[in-house]
């Protein structure tokens, strides 16, 4: 069971969101205190900034980048969001800020403000395809060379696109469209599966005995 957040702890999240939000004003939007979790929204042109101050102040002194990841929400006209999760060791707080961006518009990388950035940006480029400027090497991080498509989309298909194999007639690896051994669209669950007909040593000794006898 989830035990309560000290009630010191909420009064300096709620001090803190209202000094973020009248420090940065427009370049900050939706800064709120939900389910004991402190948060902001902003825009890509303002995320360094609003990063920076995050990291910078005083007051905030989140120098610790825990975690960057991507949303998508396909049904938005910007259908992903950065997600960046911040720690503030000094002032013991955490702090959420959300970067909504559309698949045209970059996000810059937060690499020259945290380093641990650099792979987490390789993963969201690689498994949504949420381009970030300015990254200094950025690749797919976990598919392989040549492979298509963002595999956390919400659109790409679940059996994926191609199969990699070791062909040993070619001596090589090969990559080919993706062949289902068994249509699982249309395979009847609800039918009792058949069991081997023949009887196997032993099998004779389950059969039950006629009323009466045993």
């Amino acid at each position: 069971m989830a035990t309560a957040m000290p009630s010191e702890t909420v009064n300096a999240l709620k001090d803190l969101a209202a000094y973020i939000e009248s420090q940065l004003g427009q370049d900050a939007f939706d800064v709120a205190l939900a389910r004991g979790e402190l948060s902001l929204r902003c825009r890509p042109s303002s995320a360094l900034k609003v990063l920076t101050f995050l990291r910078d102040d005083s007051q905030c002194q989140f120098k610790a980048l825990m975690d960057l990841c991507g949303v998508d929400y396909p049904q938005r006209e910007e259908r992903f969001e950065v997600v960046y999760n911040l720690l503030s060791i000094r002032q013991n707080l955490r702090i959420r800020l959300k970067v909504p961006t559309d698949e045209n518009t970059p996000v810059p990388s937060a690499t020259g403000l945290f380093s641990s950035a650099g792979w987490m940006e390789r993963e969201a480029w690689d498994m949504y395809g949420i381009y970030f400027s300015d990254h200094p090497d950025l690749r797919r991080l976990l598919t392989d060379y040549g492979f298509e498509g963002h595999p956390l989309r919400k659109d790409f298909p679940l059996t994926g696109y191609v199969e990699v194999r070791y062909d040993d007639a070619q001596k090589r690896v090969v990559y080919e469209p993706v062949k289902l051994t068994q249509e699982f669209r249309n395979f009847d669950f609800l039918s009792p599966w058949e069991g081997a007909q023949a009887v196997l040593p032993g099998d004779e000794k389950a059969e039950q005995a006629p009323e009466g006898q045993g």
